[in-house]
């Protein structure tokens, strides 16, 4: 018995052993590629020294005796820090993932592919300004540097990725930077899913007042009728099934709802207590680790540029210099357009035109899939744009028999010069010189929010089709390709884009709010991303005379709904204080209990407060037994509570409360009945998920942050080393903007906002503050994977300063860069 317990003491002993040393042996080659970042390198493509000093933060600021060799200083920094998201951006761009993932992510690179957006970036090189294109190929020399580098001293395959996925890495271009901007296109347009969506809706519901209500038009006049879809294509059935798009974290492209949102807003020194100008931005997209954005500060040869960038792109996107600042917005312009396309019946190979039957250009694709036979893909073309297919966006379910649909988009352009734009913006010196600047923005259409030190303007860039106004669904729904009117006149000129410079008031900014109203084609778009948020702006904005750089911090931070201040004196209206004292434990004390914390609460979306929770739940149950009944199986389409709806059922616009009928049943449903048993299904779904001490409950809890590393945060054990979640404030109509993934088993998961945020002091512009949602490095061993991410959820920020000896005094290293001999 002894000799059989010592055996198995020593087997456990061995494994122990087994496992303490393969431990030991992934932290040590994952910990080989950490990036060293006191050190001196000699590197091929350098004309002089470059000093890469990296602040307390790990922010990159990078002196060289000219541009070119401060991007190159640029790329080797991006390099160091954002490999592995580098090359899977660009490899989502080529559509070439599955020659890594395998056969998960083949619908995204069939897609992809179709879409070509790689092939246009490419195309694209020649048409830039000779200065970014010098740009590019320095970026590109400092990225390839590193990469010969990482080769050279065996340094760990360049990022712990590296190890568990064969991605060979192939040397940088100029051409891989522009895809990565086309790639942000992609993740910033929804128009695509919108005209979807409305044609399924149309079908289902077949009367326009209530295609109003499920999908309102945004307050304002001269939105003109639209026919009804099956008056366009009358043999499609009234609901087909759907496929839904991919839903890999690798995923592009943006589910409904999840596409780009931001705030900015700037102050002119009428406005300023200090006498200078302020301007607040954060931009919103999905949430991941690392976050999408990348801080740096640049000194070029006309001075110093402080802000954000995306790894893999030579530019400062958002930021700041000395003399000027700059926010971006998503501008919701409508740049996209689906078109049916007519089959010959005679040919499948041609479609119709305004001219006749045209013959589809076409070119072979081959997507190499791991550990699978590879696939060949025939891509085509119109005079419109590609060619779809029907199993992606749901196409297939508003395509007649015998027809396609291609895209018409203003980022499938080979001209594109968004980076020259940009490269021109981050060097100006005005709001009138950055505004000129930015006139050869193609894609993603952006609202910029520009700050001098005297004046504060706003401008709509990016290329907006011209269309005909007799277009027959105004690009609100798929349109008949094969029609004269429907096709596009070419881009409308940028004058026409709205502007708005130093307005009397002194105030300006933007919540993707509706800009201005315009008569059809001069629109700019019907759907807009906020109708709740530039609510709450104008309150702070206008409830002081003068703003302070904590004013615009404390605006940007707000956790105020005022949805919820909105929409809940109307559902509650007959149910506030109303019935008899009910027993402990049962639906109607409960019911109680929530009506009470409701009646008392002011709509602020505070993350240890039970009230935000309760009243999400009780909106998202409203308004899904509202529209269940008239919209069927197309229910599930509408994850995010429309406050527009809920508003209009409650005000009775026009009949819209019809919405509380269940026809299916006999008696008559009112509106308050509605209000009670959504209620009632929100506190049964919450005591199953969070128990029934309602008093207890915490926002927080039901809203965390996901920021999950899109390739390894479902692997078990690894998951909780690469995922950085947090309890969080906000909201789907906050601005302090944290928009929910609205879907089981999480609906309230903190999905999509303020990756990064800036605030911009220029009565002293030293004093100016920024932060990210993660951290600099993208490997999850190096403590600034996510050193930033506890400041980002308390509300923190990190200064934002061009004085070097202030990054030199804390500097956690400085990388010397030498010319090789």
């Amino acid at each position: 018995m002894a000799l059989l317990f010592r055996w198995l003491l020593r087997i456990a002993a061995g494994l122990i052993g087994l496992v303490v040393a393969g431990v030991v042996l992934v932290y040590f080659l994952a910990s080989q590629s950490l990036p060293e970042y006191d050190q001196t390198v000699e590197v091929q493509g350098l004309d002089a020294p470059v000093e890469i000093v990296r602040d307390n933060a790990n922010v990159p600021h990078i002196f060289g005796q000219s541009d070119p060799d401060v991007f190159f200083g640029m790329g080797y920094a991006h390099a160091q820090d954002r490999l592995w998201q580098m090359t899977i951006f660009r490899r989502t761009a080529q559509g070439r993932l599955s020659e890594v993932f395998g056969e998960r992510t083949v619908r995204i690179d069939r897609l992809m592919r179709r879409l070509d957006l790689y092939s246009l970036a490419l195309q694209s090189v020649d048409v830039q300004s000779d200065y970014t294109k010098t740009a590019l190929r320095a970026y590109a020399a400092g990225v390839n540097a590193r990469l010969a580098e990482i080769n050279e001293e065996a340094l760990g395959r360049g990022a712990p990725e590296m190890f568990l996925f064969n991605a060979p890495i192939a040397p940088w271009q100029p051409g891989d930077s522009l895809a990565i901007i086309k790639l942000m296109a992609l993740q910033l347009t929804g128009h695509l899913e919108e005209e979807v969506l409305r044609a399924r809706t149309s079908l289902m519901l077949n009367n326009s007042d209530r295609l109003r209500d499920i999908l309102p038009d945004i307050p304002g006049t001269g939105i003109a009728a639209l026919p009804e879809y099956a008056s366009l294509f009358p043999d499609l059935p009234r609901y087909a099934q759907g496929k839904p798009m991919p839903t890999s974290p690798l995923s592009p492209f943006p589910k409904r709802g999840l596409s780009g949102a931001s705030n900015a807003w700037a102050a002119d020194p009428s406005r300023s207590a200090a006498g200078g100008t302020l301007l607040a931005n954060d931009p919103h997209l999905g949430f991941a680790a690392p976050s999408t954005w990348y801080l740096a500060r640049l000194e070029l040869q006309d001075g110093g540029i402080i802000g954000a960038g995306i790894p893999g792109v030579p530019s400062i996107l958002i930021g700041r210099s000395n003399n000027m600042g700059w926010g971006l917005t998503a501008s919701y312009a409508d740049d996209q357009d689906l078109f049916i396309e007519q089959l010959n019946p005679q040919n499948p190979e041609e479609y119709l035109t305004p001219d006749g039957f045209k013959t589809f250009e076409t070119r072979p694709s081959i997507i190499e899939i791991k550990d699978a036979a590879p696939i060949t893909l025939t891509l085509r073309w119109t005079e419109n744009g590609p060619v779809l297919p029907g199993s992606m966006y749901d196409l297939a379910t508003v395509t007649p028999p015998g027809h396609v649909v291609s895209l018409g988009w203003t980022a499938l352009s080979p001209r594109d010069s968004s980076l020259t734009a940009s490269m021109d913006l981050m060097r100006s010196n005005t709001v009138r010189e950055a505004i000129r600047a930015a006139e050869t923005f193609v894609a993603p259409s952006l609202n910029l929010t520009v700050a001098d030190s005297d004046a504060v303007g706003l401008k709509m860039i990016g290329a907006v089709p011209r269309r005909d106004p007799r277009h027959q669904s105004k690009g609100r729904l798929p349109s008949q390709g094969w029609r004269a009117e429907n096709r596009w006149l070419g881009r409308a000129p940028y004058a026409a884009n709205p502007q708005f410079v130093s307005p009397r008031g002194g105030l300006l900014g933007n919540t993707n709010n509706k800009l201005l109203e315009r008569p059809f084609p001069n629109h700019v778009s019907y759907i807009w991303g906020d109708t709740q948020r530039v609510n709450r702006w104008q309150r702070l904005m206008q409830s002081r005379q003068v703003h302070t750089r904590d004013s615009f911090i404390e605006a940007q931070l707000d956790p105020v709904s005022p949805t919820a201040r909105t929409l809940l004196p109307l559902i509650g209206a007959d149910l506030w204080f109303t019935g008899q004292a009910a027993p402990d434990g049962t639906p109607a004390r409960q019911r109680q209990i929530a009506l009470a914390l409701l009646a008392e609460w002011n709509g602020e979306m505070n993350e240890h407060l039970p009230e935000p929770l309760i009243y999400a739940a009780w909106l998202r149950a409203l308004q899904k037994r509202l529209i269940t009944d008239e919209l069927g199986p197309l229910a599930k389409e509408f994850k995010h509570v429309e406050p527009l709806f809920i508003e209009r059922v409650y005000r009775n616009v026009n009949g819209a409360s019809v919405w509380c009928d269940v026809r299916q049943s006999a008696p008559v449903e009112t509106c308050t009945e509605m209000a009670q048993l959504a209620l009632d299904d929100a506190l049964v779904w919450i005591e199953e998920r969070y128990g029934s001490a309602l008093e207890s409950l915490r926002w927080g809890d039901a809203h965390q942050a996901t920021h999950d590393h899109p390739t390894l945060g479902k692997v078990p054990v690894l998951r909780f080393f690469v995922n950085i979640r947090q309890s969080t404030s906000g909201g789907d109509n906050t601005l302090q903007r944290g928009r929910t993934s609205g879907e089981d088993p999480n609906p309230f998961y903190n999905v999509h906002g303020a990756g990064y945020r800036g605030v911009y002091d220029f009565a002293d512009p030293d004093s100016s503050v920024f932060i990210t949602s993660t951290g600099q490095s993208g490997h999850f061993l190096s403590r600034h994977y996510d050193d930033m991410a506890q400041l980002w959820r308390r509300g923190e920020y990190i200064p934002m300063s061009l004085d070097a000896e202030l990054a030199r005094a804390a500097a956690v290293g400085v990388t010397v860069l030498q010319p090789a001999p």
